[in-house]
């Protein structure tokens, strides 16, 4: 059974396939320039991929912007949304008048069933 084992391949380790007759596609190499830590790193694409405006800097993970020649490139951000908080939509879906009534019958339930009274009496005192 020894003479049968493979010897001294690793597996997944090589491939046996050559690189002979094989046509690589066009690349075009595109540099991106990382403004918190100063760094420019140089990414491949195909040469008909259209390259992203933004990438993330290799060194800080910040957001690296694609250089043209020496200038950054633009980047449009109109289309980009604020993010909105709970209270913003809330107030999409009432006005401050109707929290407000809202709000002052949540208190009156809450005191009605606690007992009705005004609690002034310190706790444990």
């Amino acid at each position: 059974m020894a003479d049968r084992s493979l010897r001294g391949m690793r597996l997944g380790g090589q491939s046996l396939q050559s690189e002979e007759g094989v046509v690589f596609s066009a690349r075009a190499n595109y540099t991106y320039h990382c403004e918190n830590c100063g760094r420019d790193t140089d990414m491949v694409f195909a040469a008909d991929a259209e390259a992203p405006e933004t990438w993330e800097c290799k060194s800080c993970g910040h957001e690296a912007t694609l250089m043209v020649g020496d200038k950054p490139v633009e980047i449009d951000r109109s289309n980009e949304k604020t993010p909105r908080s709970h209270w913003d939509m809330l107030l999409e879906r009432r006005t401050r008048d109707e929290l407000e009534e809202l709000l002052e019958e949540r208190l009156q339930y809450l005191r009605a069933r606690r007992g009705g009274g005004k609690a002034t009496e310190k706790i444990g005192a």
